[in-house]
């Protein structure tokens, strides 16, 4: 049975911290559901880590629909948050809660959305629906055009309280959980303690009651890329590029493949 939303909230209550990492594909959900990470993220990050893209704007539903499927084939155990992609639940209320529907149909447990108090009417008639929203505040990925780009948020008294605000907001139209996202850190602590539900902070210090990094930076597969708040557990994009080199100069030179990679016609081998 997979972790529920009142697993999470459990969690929070025994002050058990939450670890959550972005899948993208079967392998590498299968990997960290056995490494025993309670959250995965089907991320629109999906768009800068795997599509090729700059930002996560252009990702579409299709997009999110055909690595959420992926994902779901892998983990067996974790929870299972969809990231609603850019402009499928801004401009329309109703056309948001089908959007969202469609990803629980799909086998999400839930989805996550960007935006703070604007988005209360949305994330209320998602709630009312059935539908278990992770909010996403502090700096928003899908908006980067409008702040002109990747910049830590709330470090002054007026956006640290617009910050404050919008997370009450949220847990009162009924997200389940927060994921606070390049803040301050005692600024993501005040959040904490005035809200009931479970925030999982990724550049957000240590008082959030979870953290979430990209599975890429985590494992190094991101070359020549390092952002402050990652920690880097493996390089596994150095390994792959010198197996191949290594790959690429055994088939150039004929070592490979050798007699135990041959198949013989007397059917010994």
């Amino acid at each position: 049975m997979r972790i529920t939303i009142r697993n999470l909230q459990e969690m929070k209550e025994r002050g058990e911290k939450i670890a959550m990492l972005t899948a993208y594909d079967h392998p590498t959900a299968r990997m960290v559901d056995e490494g025993g990470v309670p959250i995965i993220l089907v991320g629109d990050s999906v768009g800068n880590n795997v599509l090729g893209y700059g930002t996560t704007v252009p990702v579409t539903m299709d997009d999110m629909v055909h690595h959420l499927r992926a994902v779901l084939r892998g983990a067996k155990k974790a929870h299972i948050v969809c990231d609603m992609p850019f402009m499928s639940y801004q401009a329309d209320t109703s056309e948001a809660v089908r959007n969202a529907g469609q990803l629980l149909k799909e086998g999400a447990q839930s989805v996550k959305i960007e935006g703070g108090r604007g988005l209360v009417p949305t994330i209320s008639r998602m709630v009312e629906a059935g539908i278990p929203v992770m909010g996403h505040i502090g700096l928003m990925p899908q908006s980067v055009n409008q702040t002109s780009g990747y910049r830590v948020q709330g470090r002054d008294e007026e956006s640290a309280q617009d910050v404050i605000e919008d997370a009450l907001a949220l847990q009162e139209a009924g997200v389940y959980s927060l994921l606070l996202e390049t803040i301050p850190a005692e600024l993501a602590q005040t959040v904490t303690e005035r809200v009931s539900v479970p925030t999982i902070g990724i550049g957000a210090g240590v008082h959030c009651d979870g953290q979430v990094l990209v599975f890429h930076d985590v494992f190094g597969i991101n070359a020549g890329r390092k952002r402050k708040h990652v920690r880097k557990y493996a390089s596994v994009g150095d390994t792959i590029i010198d197996a191949t080199r290594r790959y690429v100069a055994d088939v150039q030179s004929g070592s490979f493949p050798g007699d135990e990679e041959s198949f013989s016609a007397d059917g010994r081998s």
